[in-house]
């Protein structure tokens, strides 16, 4: 038994190295917004989330001010650990002018 996980390990040091770490397995998703989402910057996958293999989902609702710039967030649903990295992320993110400042709903999605 010792020797598969010495080789589980092994695989994924040596995947590492080949493709660089895995910062963040977070999955575009769609954003269910009236307005375009003009820079997005990809949520940090949590060390924790990776060692307990947390997957899923996370959803947001973020408003967004006339200029495009993420004002506030609450997370509407998803497990805490990866909602924190997500609410981190979206904070980054840039919308479209528009007229008025609006409310949108995020998902993001977590794990492969």
């Amino acid at each position: 038994m010792a020797a598969v996980k010495n080789s589980v390990w092994l695989t994924i040091l040596l995947a590492t190295l080949a493709f660089g770490p895995l910062t963040s397995w977070a999955q575009d998703a769609p954003v269910l917004s009236k307005r375009d989402v003009v820079y997005r910057v990809a949520p940090v996958y949590p060390d924790l989330a990776r060692r307990c293999n947390l997957r899923g989902e996370v959803k947001l609702t973020v408003v967004v001010s006339p200029e495009g710039k993420v004002t506030s967030s609450t997370v509407a649903g998803g497990n805490p650990v990866l909602a924190q990295a997500a609410v981190e992320s979206v904070r980054n993110w840039k919308f479209a002018p528009a007229p008025h400042a609006t409310t949108e709903q995020i998902e993001l999605r977590f794990g492969r």
